[in-house]
């Protein structure tokens, strides 16, 4: 198979994976404090991790490697679940969503600046027109968004796009699922001592779906996610590849509207078909 079509491929499925991510942890929130959520998805994904790499005998990463794998912990496996969580508290997991359209053109900029990738100045332009049509929705749309919650959402995006990057350039060395591996076996002493230091105190209060959503953002949007999307962004290009996140919101809205029982309006639907558009003209001159 080529590389490239390899690398999509790859990569589609790992949007696929992503794209229960936010719902779950719509569910998740409502009996987990975000903090603990964030701070248990990884200890768990961690010490799954840890048993792949020592299953299959992975080499330990360079002392040159471990400035990377320390950006992609804190982008991804801190930064993105726990701002996340946070802004969940106050928007609902359809309007979170809605930014995903942002994390190709942050992922594309972190592409350029770690990555040394360099897209011709068409992509910048439908990349752009893309993401000012999700920054004008979240600006002016009113239902199920708040000044608070869109601020942690876009912050979220900013370094799950540095972590994305900084992940994709270093699994050319190292490879993807050892990338996040790697990166889960590092945070984990820290993660699972504070995690069982803010676990609830009556677990008997937790529901579960927010037990069977700890589970899917552990097992597959901390780890199973990250094998395909760091194998599809090397493999693939980052900014190209990448395009492939305007997937997710038409994803994450049918499961925000089936599993969470969300209502999605059609201004949603609407933003979000118009960003894919745009990103698919990009996609055509990321290279």
């Amino acid at each position: 198979m080529d590389k490239s079509l390899d690398g999509w491929i790859s990569g589609f499925l790992g949007v696929l994976i992503f794209s229960g991510s936010l719902p779950a942890t719509r569910l998740a929130v409502a009996d987990f404090d975000p903090f603990f959520l964030t701070l248990a998805r990884a200890a768990i994904a961690g010490l799954l991790a840890g048993g792949l790499l020592l299953i299959f005998r992975q080499a330990r990463p360079s002392r040159r490697d471990l400035p990377s794998l320390l950006i992609v912990s804190l982008g991804v496996i801190v930064g993105f679940p726990l701002l996340t969580g946070l802004a969940l508290q106050h928007v609902t997991s359809a309007h979170s969503v809605v930014f995903v359209g942002l994390l190709p053109l942050s992922t594309a900029i972190f592409g350029v600046i770690r990555g040394g990738e360099r897209p011709r100045p068409l992509f910048w332009l439908f990349s752009g027109i893309g993401s000012a049509c999700v920054a004008g929705f979240a600006l002016l749309q009113s239902g199920g968004g708040t000044l608070v919650g869109d601020a942690f959402m876009l912050a979220a995006i900013i370094v799950c796009g540095l972590g994305y990057a900084e992940g994709a350039a270093l699994s050319r060395r190292l490879g993807g699922w050892q990338v996040i591996s790697w990166a889960l076996v590092l945070s984990l002493p820290f993660m699972a001592a504070a995690a069982l230091l803010t676990q609830p105190a009556d677990w008997s209060r937790v529901g579960t779906p927010a037990l069977w959503s700890l589970g899917y953002v552990s097992l597959f949007s901390m780890l199973i996610g990250f094998v395909f999307w760091y194998r599809g962004l090397a493999l693939g290009g980052i900014a190209g590849v990448g395009q492939l996140q305007l997937l997710q919101p038409f994803f994450g809205l049918t499961l925000a509207a089936t599993l969470v029982g969300e209502s999605v309006a059609w201004p949603m639907v609407a933003v979000t078909g118009a960003v894919v558009l745009c990103v698919a003209g990009a996609k055509k001159f990321a290279r």
